[in-house]
């Protein structure tokens, strides 16, 4: 639960779902592609019972959505919404902090390329006109909405 001064944050809110290792890490996998629950625990080999309280968590947080099995079989698939897919920026982002900062040169890691082979471009903070913005260059402030 969020205490006062972080009450009106969206970065708290954020990390109240998206905090965990293993949501981020859920959500990868996803993105590549993996939909069942054997796969998950497969791919990360995470316990069970933690694999199964993680998916609940971003089911119920409504970054995935539970549905039959595509291929006709009684499994259940674990498939991103719309909420859960505008996750795919923050998992970029971390992917690129991690290969700049914590590999060395010429160290073995995996690479996410588009579907022509192509590398992405470094992600870049932006303001509504276009300019790209540093840290220093951007302030918060509170916008209330009448309700």
């Amino acid at each position: 639960m969020l205490d006062d001064n972080n009450q009106q944050c969206p970065v708290a809110r954020a990390l109240e779902v998206l905090g965990d290792r293993w949501a981020l890490m859920i959500l990868r996998d996803a993105f590549d592609g993996l939909r069942r629950f054997s796969e998950w625990q497969k791919n990360l080999g995470l316990a069970k019972n933690i694999l199964a309280t993680r998916l609940k968590l971003l089911v119920e947080a409504g970054l995935l959505v539970q549905q039959p099995a595509s291929d006709g079989s009684a499994y259940k698939e674990y498939v991103l919404t719309e909420q859960g897919r505008a996750v795919f920026p923050i998992v970029i982002g971390l992917r690129q902090w991690g290969e700049r900062y914590l590999f060395t040169e010429g160290e073995s890691r995996s690479q996410l390329v588009d579907e022509r082979g192509q590398g992405l471009q470094t992600l870049q903070v932006r303001a509504e006109d276009g300019r790209a913005v540093e840290p220093e260059q951007c302030q918060r402030r509170l916008v209330r909405h009448a309700h």
